[in-house]
């Protein structure tokens, strides 16, 4: 995003009231760690270094430009008159939705390290994959916890028994 960009953002939702200046916080620095955040893909402990602020300041501002840009895109975003009306609207060609979750598991001491989480928790990260009718399509299990989900996706999608997106459709994660 350019400057101008960023500085008719900041203009915006300011002008519509969405968003506002605190004592401590500018407009421009709340979407500009916003920006960053969803960017990146980093974590708000990662970016409260970057900003020299708590969590919590960084969680509480991400929050408000979200929740501002969540209400902007209405104004912005059009769906056209055959997507509203379809019984699935946004997610008519969507297979299922995608997530990675961690079961705790017990191990021996040697392999406890590769089970780890980033929690500290000893846990196996397992992927699955539900249909629009939550019914489980796929399943991954095995996998240490302190594999990412990226990771394990990234081999469900290469293994003999892989899962396979059919062409046209896409997977929504969670």
């Amino acid at each position: 995003m350019n400057k101008n960009s960023f500085r008719s953002l900041c203009n915006i939702l300011v002008e519509k009231g969405l968003i506002v200046e605190t004592q401590n916080v500018t407009v421009q620095e709340s979407v500009g760690l916003f920006l960053y955040i969803i960017a990146h893909n980093n974590k708000f402990r990662d970016v409260g270094g970057t900003y020299l602020r708590s969590n919590d300041t960084i969680s509480r501002h991400f929050n408000k430009v979200l929740k501002a840009i969540l209400k902007l895109s209405t104004d912005y975003i059009k769906l056209p008159e055959t997507t509203q009306a379809s019984k699935w609207g946004y997610f008519k060609d969507c297979v299922g939705a995608i997530d990675g979750t961690h079961i705790y598991v017990t191990v021996p001491v040697i392999d406890q390290g590769k089970y780890r989480n980033r929690k500290h928790a000893i846990t196996t990260n397992v992927l699955g994959v539900c249909d629009a009718n939550m019914k489980f399509i796929y399943v991954l299990p095995g996998w240490e916890g302190s594999s990412s989900d990226s990771r394990v996706l990234r081999n469900a999608l290469v293994r003999e028994d892989r899962f396979e997106v059919p062409v046209g459709k896409y997977l929504d994660c969670i």
